[in-house]
């Protein structure tokens, strides 16, 4: 009975000398394409980096607010606990703040108050932004254009109050639902005896 196998014809040894060498040429050219292909995509595509935004934001608000005199509660009231407190320094009190945004240069904002005893004796530090400002710095929406008044102009709630009763009138009012029966439940805990 015949093989019914077929078995493959043997590679002579000129044609397995040059089956490695392809092999790496192909391999060197993939690569070499790949590596110009993802250089050209991370110089096109940059990947998400959210905005980090860590320590005690200080407003000018609140930096307004402060006054000679005050005891370390209405300064912790008016501008919160504060991020750094030293063991060496118990009379001074360091208000840190930073913003960190993609396509934008690190912002810090540094901020102490200075104690005598139990009371504010004076504070000191960088100019701090309105909170205005800073929303306006963390909004990252589009600008839409003008956005259209919220308010109905009284032609406009004179128009809608003569059609409020015709439209009152013409749709009929579903009936009250009935009530249903009051159930009587079982007490939760046996009496007892």
């Amino acid at each position: 009975m015949p093989d019914h196998i077929a078995t493959p014809k043997a590679m002579s040894a000129h044609h397995r000398s040059l089956f490695p060498a392809g092999l790496i040429i192909s391999v060197c050219a993939l690569l070499t394409a790949c590596s110009s292909t993802t250089e050209m995509a991370a110089r096109v595509i940059t990947p998400f980096r959210a905005d980090v935004v860590q320590g005690n934001f200080l407003s000018s608000e609140q930096v307004a607010m402060l006054r000679p005199g005050m005891s370390r509660a209405e300064v912790r009231n008016v501008l919160g606990t504060p991020l750094v407190t030293s063991v060496f320094h118990a009379d001074r009190w360091d208000y840190v703040f930073t913003l960190k945004r993609q396509g934008s240069p690190d912002q810090s904002f540094r901020y102490a108050v200075h104690f005598k005893g139990e009371t504010l004796e004076r504070f000191e530090g960088d100019s701090m932004p309105t909170e205005d400002e800073f929303i306006v710095k963390l909004d990252k929406r589009r600008n839409v254009g003008k956005v259209p008044a919220l308010e109905a102009t009284p032609a406009q709630l004179e128009a809608a109050g003569s059609k409020a009763p015709a439209a009152a009138a013409s749709a009929a009012l579903p009936a009250a639902p009935a009530q249903p029966p009051v159930a009587s439940y079982p007490p939760l805990e046996s009496p007892l005896k």
